[in-house]
């Protein structure tokens, strides 16, 4: 009898010391937890339908708040606080308090990733799962980084809210100048109001004013023929009357329609409107960074570092980009197509509803092309499968200067840029990223991050 008791209380030792160590694993957060935690705020984006330049802020924050943690701990990286304007130390971590930096900084991250979108719902659901998975593996553990985590969160809050971003949603919609023909006016299906009109009044990341990288303006506006601004116009009539003659098969038709991203499409069938939602330019290069990091086997600082850096160069492009939109306003294509040589034309892409010049695309894909450049390289080929949940084939790149170079162009070819707003965008965007390159030091040793 004694010897039976003496077994089960050891066979209850040694269960519950099995149990307690199970309990006090480390928690390991992993590169894919922060991938797939961006592909649910990039769905719930989809669903919510965020402008372009509001989707770029609502990336840059949650990367910045991930990465200081990172920077803290890591001795390859430093902390952008002093370099990008206004942004000041994150509170300390405490070496001793048992805090997991990587868990704390994808915590930080889903934190405020959560206030910027609108169906925090559905990303509860997601994160809920990650938190118990975590918490059941070590309690105290995930307890201590939560509360860092979200300390840190509010700290990034506190300076995101600084932003001007919530005195723009009171300002005065975009007035549109019906007497002046060179202006911007809405257009069809639509007729939507111009969206952001006082993006230039958002604080940028890095850039030192909005208006740093100005570009040279349009060519004068004169639709005479011969004139070079007639040119321009008539270029997009014949390009998509050329691409198009034998259906809509040719590959620089493919090119336009893997590029729209366009976030909004209102589609009208008889009495019914309705739209169909799609990723934005910078959710695209985000998912071009994604296939960077996974390609290269990119641990998780170095995936944050990434992500951080490629979305502050997508937001401040926006920032500079709408700031000449606004300033030159310059009328679509397709209005002044519809006016002057063809009243039936429709081009393949539905025009976004903002002014013409520069190509947001193109600013974009140059300001991001550029700072993933400098992070894993020159002639970086890849395999871009971003679109393949709308339904579009991978297309295969060299590097991401080609990539960028396809999207500007596929804008001409979708008939809403001229051939100026694109290839002046795509100078405008590499200066935009050159300028981040330069001015702001993520790598302690100052190098280029390459792949093996």
């Amino acid at each position: 009898m004694f010897k039976r008791i003496s077994v089960l209380i050891l066979l209850f030792i040694v269960f519950s010391c099995a149990e307690t160590t199970t309990k006090e694993e480390p928690i390991i957060v992993t590169p894919e937890d922060l991938h797939t935690s961006i592909d649910k705020v990039v769905d719930i984006m989809v669903h919510d339908i965020f402008s372009p330049p509001v989707a770029s802020r609502i990336f840059a924050y949650p990367n910045i708040a991930a990465y200081e943690i990172v920077a803290q701990v890591n001795p390859e990286y430093q902390s952008l606080a002093g370099q990008v304007n206004e942004l000041t130390p994150i509170p300390k971590l405490d070496s001793i308090a048992g805090v997991n930096p990587n868990l704390a900084a994808i915590i930080a991250h889903m934190n405020i990733s959560k206030q910027l979108i609108f169906s925090e719902d559905k990303f509860n659901v997601f994160q809920d799962s990650l938190f118990n998975k975590w918490k059941s593996t070590n309690e105290k553990e995930f307890e201590a980084s939560m509360a860092y985590g979200t300390k840190v969160a509010e700290h990034i809050k506190k300076w995101m809210n600084n932003d001007k971003y919530n005195e723009t949603r009171t300002m005065p919609k975009f007035t549109v100048d019906t007497n002046d023909p060179a202006r911007w006016q809405p257009t069809p299906p639509a007729y939507m109001d111009g969206i952001e009109p006082h993006w230039d009044k958002i604080r940028p990341f890095f850039l030192d004013s909005a208006s740093q990288f100005k570009p040279v303006p349009p060519p004068p506006f004169s639709m005479e023929e011969g004139s070079d601004f007639y040119k321009e116009v008539k270029e997009i009539y014949d390009i998509s009357n050329r691409i198009t003659a034998n259906g809509d098969e040719s590959e620089e038709v493919a090119m336009a329609k893997f590029w729209d991203c366009n976030p909004y499409v209102s589609v009208t069938r008889g009495h019914l409107m309705f739209a169909t939602k799609k990723i934005t330019p910078g959710a695209h290069w985000i998912g071009i960074t994604k296939i960077a990091c996974k390609k290269t086997g990119s641990d998780f600082a170095k995936t944050v570092f990434a992500y951080t850096k490629t979305s502050m160069a997508i937001a401040d492009a926006f920032i500079s980009c709408w700031d000449e939109k606004y300033r030159s306003n310059l009328i679509r294509p397709e209005t002044l197509i519809n006016l002057h040589i063809d009243e039936d034309w429709v081009p393949i892409l539905q025009t976004p509803p903002f002014p013409e010049y520069t190509s947001g695309h193109s600013v974009v894909s140059g300001a991001a092309s550029t700072a993933l450049t400098d992070i894993f390289g020159d002639g970086f080929a890849f395999d871009d499968d971003t679109e393949l949940p709308y339904g579009l084939p991978v297309r295969s790149f060299p590097s991401f200067n080609e990539a960028a170079k396809e999207a500007a162009f596929s804008r001409m070819y979708g008939g809403i840029h001229y051939r100026s707003a694109v290839e002046v965008g795509v100078d405008q965007g590499k200066n935009v990223g050159a300028y981040l390159n330069k001015k702001i030091k993520m790598l302690k040793n100052d190098q280029v991050v390459t792949t093996e």
